[in-house]
């Protein structure tokens, strides 16, 4: 019983290791190639602002509430839009970063608010990423 236990603790333990590590190299990945949000896109979402507010020191609150509200527009963008879907593994592993970046978030914005900083900067690279992407396949030209 005690083997199962430890088995299970020590297998959940790996995928969440493999989890972050995949999400941070893909993000890591989209950095380094220099991905840009193109006019219409950076109209529709706040994802740049977020990231310009974090670096000069702004409140989270309402940071966190704009990046919410992208959230909220590009889940309703791949439900309802035609050719606009989450297709590969990599976009959807970043779509699980997001949800679980916001666990985070609310988990640490009172006690450790430069985690809370740090998880609403990931949150909101996602959100450009998919946001960006999904800007290309809707026809809007990247600008990168």
């Amino acid at each position: 019983m005690l083997a199962s236990v430890l088995i299970i603790v020590l297998c959940s333990g790996l995928l969440l290791y493999w989890f972050r590590c995949s999400c941070i190299l893909l993000l890591r990945n989209q950095v380094e190639q220099g991905f840009t949000l193109n006019a219409a896109v950076q109209g529709t979402f706040g994802c740049a602002e977020v990231q310009e507010q974090l670096r000069e020191g702004a409140q989270l609150d309402p940071l966190q509430t704009l990046v919410q509200r992208d959230f909220e527009v590009l889940t309703y963008l791949v439900r309802h839009a035609s050719g606009v879907k989450l297709e590969s593994f990599e976009e959807k592993l970043l779509l699980w970063d997001y949800k679980v970046m916001r666990f985070w978030y609310g988990a640490t914005k009172t006690a450790y608010p430069e985690q809370a900083r740090r998880a609403l900067s990931e949150m909101a690279t996602v959100m450009a990423i998919l946001a960006g992407r999904i800007g290309e396949r809707a026809g809007l030209p990247s600008e990168a």
